[in-house]
């Protein structure tokens, strides 16, 4: 008897469908993600309106740009945030039927359908929100209407999670720019979406998911680390200059059930520092460089770019959130996006999951944000990022090697600078080549027998 070819090739098709769902893991140290096993890097922009206010079209180009630009997740919310529920998308479709979170619409999924795969074949990852917190907790802003429940919120994340099971591009996030309230019931209606996730994939172990919350010391970790579920732990910073979120980075990568962290919403590039542009102006390709070194060397695994002019899709004949902007496509080539590909470019450049953060490395270990020095090492090699261009020391013995050789990363345009060569057994001071407001640089040393190549 010939086997059935139709039988062994749909045999053959659900199980690599299984094979894909388990495209993100956690490393093996428990501090980075892993995508098919390798080493992932996480260089994320906020498109938190993506999937409901650009049509196929545009949905296409802002991928395409995104990812020749160096990025590699999309954040982006199923339900989003204005009026996503009223507001229909560019070809008529509105998300839920009679804003029942059990009756999901399937042509506007199937828009949604259409941008996950084609982030997908540009080799982007969406970081899925199947919705913006104000569908659980509208709070004093947002639009709402308040949806789920525990029964619907579990209904609803098993359709999603068996609709998506088979994508190998999607990390989930839940929350969206919401705290659980004390005495409610919102941590169990995320608790709730999160195990009806899990069960529409197949499993927890298929399903890489997180929680974004609004800005505080702990994170998403506050309420869900010890969840079965809760992969890794996620910040917002908010959007005034210089929080020292390194401190809340710092504090949870230091918890004891380790798990990763990300500060995944920083401030923005042309945002209103503080929501007070006449007092504080907008926020600055600066700004957001020195948000994604300082998060980074302090412990998170990636980092995530925001634009104000972005996350809300701004456009001709539709309301500016927060003061005027400029329209989305032009926002695109802002200077702190384009930057971005340096932070990957160095953090690539040496080997990622041997890196931990320590500020044992530089006797200057302890300033403020406007000034921060801040160091992270591997086992032969360390990184310095120094926010103003203010001199540092280094302290010997912080890597392997007897010989080291050094150079200075320009995070502006990824240029080499040599910094000398020296041996490791004594404290090396180190004047970088400029300083003051908007002159931060990276000091690399290497361990000089590995022969590392330059970023």
């Amino acid at each position: 008897m010939k086997p059935n070819k139709l039988l062994i090739l749909a045999v053959l098709c659900c199980s690599l469908a299984g094979v894909r769902a388990q495209h993100y893991t956690i490393s093996g140290n428990k501090r980075f993600l892993l995508r098919e096993g390798k080493p992932f890097f996480w260089l994320g922009d906020t498109a938190w309106e993506l999937f409901h206010r650009l049509d196929r079209s545009d949905a296409d180009y802002y991928l395409q740009k995104r990812a020749e630009q160096g990025f590699t997740v999309i954040q982006a919310v199923a339900l989003a945030e204005f009026d996503g529920l009223g507001e229909p998308n560019p070809y008529g479709e509105k998300p839920l039927v009679n804003n029942d979170p059990t009756q999901p619409n399937e042509n506007y999924f199937k828009h949604v359908d259409y941008i996950i795969d084609k982030a997908a074949s540009y080799g982007l990852t969406i970081a899925f929100l199947p919705t913006w917190g104000d569908k659980v907790f509208k709070n004093t802003w947002g639009k709402g209407p308040e949806i789920f429940n525990e029964n619907n919120a579990k209904t609803y994340g098993k359709w999603l999670g068996n609709r998506y099971k088979a994508k190998p591009n999607v990390i989930w996030v839940l929350g969206g720019d919401r705290q659980p309230r004390k005495d409610s019931r919102d941590v169990e209606i995320w608790r709730a979406m999160a195990a009806g996730i899990a069960e529409g994939v197949g499993g927890h172990d298929k399903a890489l998911m997180t929680y974004h919350p609004q800005p505080n010391k702990e994170g998403s970790s506050e309420w869900f680390h010890d969840d079965e579920w809760f992969d890794f732990n996620m910040f917002q910073t908010g959007h005034c200059r210089d929080s020292p979120v390194y401190d809340n980075i710092q504090r949870s990568y230091n918890r004891t059930v380790v798990k990763p962290v990300i500060d995944a919403e920083p401030i923005y590039e042309d945002h209103p520092v503080c929501f007070n542009a006449r007092e504080n102006g907008t926020s600055s390709a600066y700004d957001v460089r020195k948000s994604a070194y300082l998060d980074l060397f302090a412990g998170a695994f990636g980092h995530t770019y925001g634009c104000h002019d972005i996350w809300q899709m701004y456009s001709p004949n539709r309301e500016a959130v927060n003061g005027p902007h400029i329209f989305w496509q032009q926002a695109l080539d802002l200077p702190g996006a384009l930057e971005m590909k340096y932070v990957r470019r160095l953090m690539e450049s040496r080997p990622i999951t041997d890196r931990v953060p320590d500020q044992s490395i530089v006797i200057e270990n302890a300033l403020p944000a406007p000034e921060r020095v801040q160091a992270t090492r591997g086992k032969d090699y360390l990184f310095v990022y120094t926010a103003s261009g203010k001199p540092f020391s280094v302290n010997p013995g912080k890597i392997s090697g007897t010989n080291l050789e050094a150079f200075w990363y320009d995070p502006r345009n990824g240029k080499v600078r040599d910094a000398g060569k020296f041996d490791n057994k004594t404290v090396n001071k180190f004047i970088p080549p400029t300083s003051g407001y908007g002159h931060d640089w990276v000091l690399v040393i290497d361990d000089a027998a590995q022969g590392y190549k330059k970023p």
